[in-house]
């Protein structure tokens, strides 16, 4: 017996009792209009007054002149195959059209409405466009595009959604522009930065947890964002938001309320955890450069000191911050907000004592490399206690630079010293020995004069008596690396712009910075040629992508746009690609290329 077959009885108490209201005045027309009878014997038959029969008669007459119009049934729907058309009054239509009205692009508006789960497409958004009288929108660029979004054109039309942490369990299709950034997600599942944010005491909650919450501010520190000063287009975008395993990224006020509640002593613990990563994966040389760097302060003066911003050349309102660099592999391994005048010559004290935290890395540092006014000589003398050698710049004064003149022709050398981009360049060389109180009774330090086409006269001193002078030399050009470095996050990573923009905690902010800057640094390890790139020409050639994310049922299928260089960046990413992503569902990602460009 085929127990999928209704029985017979179901089906006829299916047309004996279920009866619609529209099927029924269409019998009763029938049987008034084409059988003509009269309106009483309507009104017997179908349980009807006479008066409703009339009234029934005059809007059929009315809807039936209505529908001849629109080419409709006054009773009944046909289903026509194909999509349904879009009439003016569908909501899709009158978003497109707001959105593009706000000057924003087909792929942006396409973002924004799969943010607010229409399932559409760019060309049947492009349609709609086209039949309401839209022209194709001239060439931008990014900045002109950005500034749009800064501006929060969708708001003004809809305001974006809640963030939430989603499971990703059903199927769906997305657009996005932060397609690229989904590939440095096994970069941090490869070295365990998801373990290690989860281990951390930063703050979470039940909608948003700590690994969404560093991994949301992360997204924005990865992106080439401006500034963080309105709700742009990055909390539409559904990319993003997988990045972080939300549906989308926070509004700028949740940026503001999650850093108020970090505290130095989570920053720091994050870093120590950070850096025994670094040392384990031997991604860190025994030679460390450090550096000041101010960050602009645009607010009221408030307690702020003064500091020397090297960038503008000048001395301004800003939050001095040290930085720790390997000099090397460029890893950044420390990093400082709480430099004051008063403290700042103990800050490498400081270091030392953070590098030192985990006893088996305590034989791994060696070099210590900055310049002259980064600590004093009697610190110079606590750090020879230690064991740690040192290599920095001797101050300037009148009697040196005597000193220099003095030395006859035949008292210098040449070496050569290697740069960034491989080449070299001859520089000149004279040594001898010195002593000084501050430093440290009966010690000596070993005094190298520098000289050279368009390089003035200075002096590198050590309290290394065994390498030659030419290896001193080159470990204290690597140090101006940290200064090129600084500069960058200024400009890519928005150091001085987002504390400004939307109310974040410096120290906070630096830790961020740091985290991407690293990121950076290992995609372009992994990447041949690309290994002294910074961030600005790595996100352009690999990062800075659209296109489509279809997940499935066990993994999350990217899409990316064709560009020239990113066949290198696929044949790196399957060598990690292998692992499950817990907040995205416990799915796996799969990289490949879209169809078109």
């Amino acid at each position: 017996m085929d127990n999928t077959k209704p029985p017979e009885k179901l089906i006829v108490d299916y047309f004996v009792l279920h009866e619609l209201s529209t099927h029924k005045q269409y019998l009763a027309m029938r049987r008034f209009f084409l059988d003509k009878a009269s309106a009483e014997t309507v009104a017997i038959e179908f349980n009807y007054t006479v008066s409703t029969v009339y009234t029934i008669a005059r809007d059929f007459k009315k809807r039936l002149a209505a529908c001849k119009v629109a080419g409709e049934d006054p009773f009944f729907l046909s289903l026509k195959p194909g999509r349904k058309k879009l009439g003016e009054g569908s909501e899709l239509t009158a978003l497109a059209i707001a959105y593009r009205k706000k000057q924003l692009s087909v792929p942006d508006i396409k973002i924004i409405l799969d943010s607010k789960g229409f399932i559409t497409s760019e060309r049947l958004i492009n349609d709609i466009l086209k039949s309401h009288g839209f022209v194709r929108l001239p060439k931008r660029s990014g900045e002109d595009r950005q500034e749009i979004l800064k501006e929060g054109a969708y708001a003004k039309v809809s305001p974006a959604p809640v963030s939430e942490m989603i499971p990703f369990d059903l199927p769906e299709k997305f657009s996005s522009k932060g397609v690229g950034l989904l590939s440095f997600l096994p970069i941090i599942k490869s070295y365990g930065i998801d373990k290690i944010i989860e281990r951390t005491n930063y703050p979470g909650s039940s909608k948003i947890n700590r690994l969404s919450a560093i991994l949301s501010f992360l997204a924005l520190k990865l992106s080439d964002v401006k500034r963080y000063g309105h709700d742009d287009g990055w909390c539409m975008d559904r990319g993003l938001g997988m990045f972080a395993g939300l549906n989308v990224l926070p509004k700028t006020t949740w940026f503001s309320a999650y850093s108020s509640a970090v505290s130095r002593a989570s920053n720091v613990a994050f870093l120590k955890e950070l850096n025994a990563i670094w040392l384990e994966s031997g991604l860190l040389s025994d030679t460390v450069n450090l550096d000041f760097t101010a960050i602009p302060y645009w607010g009221d003066e408030g307690s702020f000191e003064n500091n020397w911003s090297g960038k503008r050349s000048k001395a301004l309102i800003s939050i001095q911050a040290a930085l720790a660099q390997d000099s090397e592999g460029g890893i950044i391994c420390y990093g400082d907000t709480t430099v004051k005048h008063e403290n700042q010559d103990k800050v490498i004290l400081e270091f030392l004592d953070f590098y030192h935290s985990k006893k088996a890395f305590d034989n791994h540092l060696k070099y210590l490399v900055f310049d002259s006014k980064f600590t004093t000589l009697a610190n110079l003398g606590h750090i020879d206690d230690k064991g740690i050698k040192f290599i920095t710049i001797q101050r300037k004064n009148q009697s040196l630079d005597e000193f220099i003149a003095s030395i006859p022709d035949e008292g210098w050398e040449t070496t050569k010293i290697k740069k960034a981009n491989n080449k070299s360049r001859t520089v000149s060389y004279s040594e001898n020995f010195t002593s000084n109180n501050r430093y440290g009774k009966s010690k000596q330090l070993r005094q190298i004069f520098i000289k050279g086409n368009r390089l003035k006269p200075s002096t590198i001193i050590t309290n290394d008596f065994e390498i030659s002078p030419g290896e001193i030399i080159q470990k204290y050009s690597k140090r101006w690396l940290v200064e090129t470095e600084i500069a960058e996050h200024v400009d890519f990573f928005h150091l001085n712009r987002n504390s400004s923009g939307i109310v974040i905690k410096v120290d906070f902010d630096l830790t961020m910075t740091i985290l991407a800057h690293n990121l950076y640094r290992l995609l372009a390890m992994n990447l041949p040629g690309y290994s002294h790139y910074g961030a600005k020409i790595l996100f352009d050639k690999f990062i800075d992508n659209y296109g489509e994310i279809i997940v499935g049922s066990d993994v999350v299928t990217i899409k990316l746009n064709r560009k020239r260089s990113l066949p290198l960046l696929l044949e790196t990413l399957p060598e990690i690609a292998e692992h499950e992503y817990q907040w995205i569902g416990g799915k796996r990602l799969n990289f490949v290329l879209h169809s078109h460009t």
